[in-house]
């Protein structure tokens, strides 16, 4: 039997059993000239790609994957040859699948299997394909970025038809529609008829508004879309929402609103804000039906009781900050206002509450201590050392866990760093801080930590720069919360830990950061942390042309406090197992050395060697008088034995 029987052979067995459905397809409903709306998905590997990122590429080819697809996995050595063609054209290959059977780890399995070497973008929603009149898997999308449009709609070539498969291809469409957009003429050929597996669409009814639509909007959104919220409109009607409908489908679409960035493949969150896949898909449909208004009163419309100021009750102390002035427009720079703490016994807070002044304009406000004695207006850094808890649109007062609480000692003072964003008119803003004291004390301390890299060095122009660090516990731990930070170059973050045995688990995936909002995601259950583990925070950044937010792509990017610069600052909120309040094991020698160590060292071996050593002065003298076994490194025993010693020295010294 030759190969083009064997095929179908298979093929026919395949289609007898029900396993598949290939048959000719019917005429392409996407047509040239059609628009392409940008969209936001995530690919196999949880990274994510909009479709105006590649704005730079003169033709975005996007073809349907469909796991399993014996149509699929026939072309795709076709597919490989085009995109060798084009290696050196400004052309970006993409894949897309909308299967309702296929998921990210199914995805994963079949790029590997088959070599796909693609991003293949999961469109979980099927809106984005439903929306490009796909039908079948093979379909194969030519866009014209310079129009955003689609040039052609149909098969890679006419290699495998209905009938048979021939050896070699005669008509070469893909390539032919890719040339001609890249010469910039018209094409002779812009739709075929393409032979696919058939998708299965899950087509639910339009959702009715008051029943449906509106509790997704209480629910998600009306937080800051209401008066006096952050949101630039408010969702006071069903008149106000149908009018901004399309700028909805478009937030939606490209995965912008809500402002909750965490992958949803991994990790489950208590203040997870975002929208589950049926919601996204719900919100869509609706708005691409029309966003019919159905039968029934306005939900939108009943009075909405405004919140107290204080949900929890009256706050045990009651503290505002400076008046701040904050222009009509512009990009403003964190400011790191400071309030002297007025108790003068120790305390211990419980919860903080964030009332903001003037709130179209508090972005996020985050609180902590710094220690006493140290200068409150230079300790811009310290705000995590012994952290309180903040505020952002759509989220409560901070509470800690039961059990614990942050010390407040008498001298110190509160380090507020607020981030405002202009809203069209000059306001002054005037926020309060409430805090809530515990009665008695707690069991155990909150501790807070950072794992960063001070140490990070962005090329211009690079695209996909990554930096890490980690932190390695000394002592079980208990993990409650974790919040990556970046500025305005961070494309993506992830914390994975990784066990003294070896494996690693990835715990949280941002894998498209928006340095708009800075968001802690609070574990659904807290993580038992075993000595030895190590956090490990990993930041991708984009410093090309291509980040719109990117202030200089043509600038070599260090580390800095301020949006112009940038960081590798992922904060962690944990406590100690066999800590307790009146027993204290919290080491803040060690912790500063273990920090160190963390960036210092590049190959993540445990030790300090060679040019991890060389680039601080101060690490080659600690080597001298520290590398107590002579092995010409440093451990992180040795790091906190030298440093143990010269501060005893330092202290002998004051006392003489």
């Amino acid at each position: 039997m030759d190969s083009t029987a064997s095929f179908f052979g298979r093929f026919q067995r395949l289609t007898l059993v029900g396993l598949t459905s290939v048959v000719l397809a019917t005429a392409a409903t996407a047509t040239a000239g059609d628009k392409v709306d940008d969209f936001t998905l995530l690919d196999q590997d949880g990274n994510a790609h909009s479709l105006k990122y590649y704005a730079d590429s003169a033709a975005i080819v996007l073809m349907v994957q469909g796991n399993g697809c014996p149509m699929v996995r026939n072309l795709l050595p076709d597919l490989r040859k085009v995109r060798a063609d084009f290696k050196d054209q400004p052309v970006t290959f993409l894949m897309i699948n909308a299967n309702l059977q296929d998921d990210r780890d199914s995805l994963k399995k079949e790029a590997r299997e088959w070599d796909i070497g693609l991003p293949v973008l999961h469109d979980d929603t099927q809106t984005i394909v439903a929306a490009l009149g796909v039908s079948r898997t093979a379909e194969t999308f030519v866009i014209d970025t310079k129009t955003w449009e689609v040039a052609y709609h149909g098969p890679i070539n006419d290699r495998v038809t209905y009938e048979r498969q021939k050896e070699k291809a005669q008509a070469h469409y893909l390539a032919d529609a890719i040339n001609g957009v890249l010469a910039g003429k018209p094409l002779a050929v812009t739709s075929r008829d393409t032979m696919g597996c058939l998708i299965n669409f899950d087509k639910p009814a339009v959702a009715d508004y008051a029943g449906h639509i509106v509790p997704i909007l209480q629910k998600r959104c009306v937080e800051c879309h209401r008066d006096g919220g952050l949101g630039p409109w408010a969702m006071s009607s069903y008149e106000m929402v149908k009018g901004f409908s399309p700028m909805m489908r478009e937030v939606l679409r490209t995965r912008r609103m809500p402002p909750w960035h965490a992958d949803p493949h991994v990790g489950k969150w208590q203040n997870d804000v975002g929208l589950s896949t049926a919601e996204r898909r719900d919100l869509i449909t609706w708005i691409e039906a029309g966003s019919p208004r159905g039968e029934g009163k306005d939900p939108l419309k009943k009075k909405r009781v405004a919140p107290g100021d204080w949900p929890m009750g009256e706050p045990d102390l009651v503290l505002t900050i400076a008046p701040q002035d904050v222009p009509a427009s512009g990009i403003i720079d964190y400011r790191f206002p400071t309030i002297a703490n007025p108790i003068k016994a120790g305390t211990w807070i419980r919860a903080l509450a964030v009332n903001p002044g003037v709130t179209e304009v508090v972005h996020h406000v985050l609180v902590g201590i710094t220690p006493p004695g140290k200068d409150p207006n230079n300790s811009q850094e310290s705000l995590f050392d012994d952290y309180v808890g903040g505020y952002a649109p759509g989220t409560g007062p901070t509470e800690m866990p039961e059990g614990t609480g942050v010390y407040l000692e008498p001298g110190t003072h509160f380090l507020v760093q607020i981030h405002y964003t202009p809203f069209g008119r000059a306001v002054t803003d005037e926020t309060r801080l409430g805090f809530y004291f515990h009665d008695e004390k707690p069991a155990n301390f909150l501790r807070h930590n950072v794992v960063m890299n001070p140490m990070i060095s962005i090329p211009a122009g690079a695209e996909r720069h990554k930096e890490q660090a980690y932190f390695e516990f000394y002592k079980d731990a208990t993990l409650y919360e974790i919040l990556p930070h970046s500025h305005y170059r961070g494309r993506s973050s992830t914390f994975a830990l990784r066990y003294p045995d070896g494996p690693e688990e990835l715990l949280l995936s941002v894998p498209e950061y928006d340095f708009n909002w800075q968001r802690g995601y609070v574990f659904d259950e807290p993580l038992a942390v075993p000595a030895g583990a190590r956090l490990v925070h990993t930041t991708v950044y984009d410093n090309s042309a291509k980040n719109p937010a990117n202030p200089d792509p043509d600038r070599h990017v260090p580390w800095g406090l301020q949006s112009r610069d940038e960081m590798l600052y992922g904060d962690f909120v944990f406590t100690w197992n066999e800590e307790t309040s009146d027993a204290p094991i919290h080491d803040l020698v060690r912790m500063s050395m273990t920090q160190r160590m963390g960036f210092l060292d590049k190959n993540m071996d445990g030790v300090l060697a060679g040019d991890e050593i060389s680039v601080i002065k101060s690490l080659q003298r600690m080597l001298e008088f520290g590398d107590r076994n002579r092995d010409g490194a440093l451990g992180l025993e040795e790091m906190i034995a030298v440093r143990k010693a010269m501060i005893q020295r330092r202290a002998s010294a004051g006392a003489e």
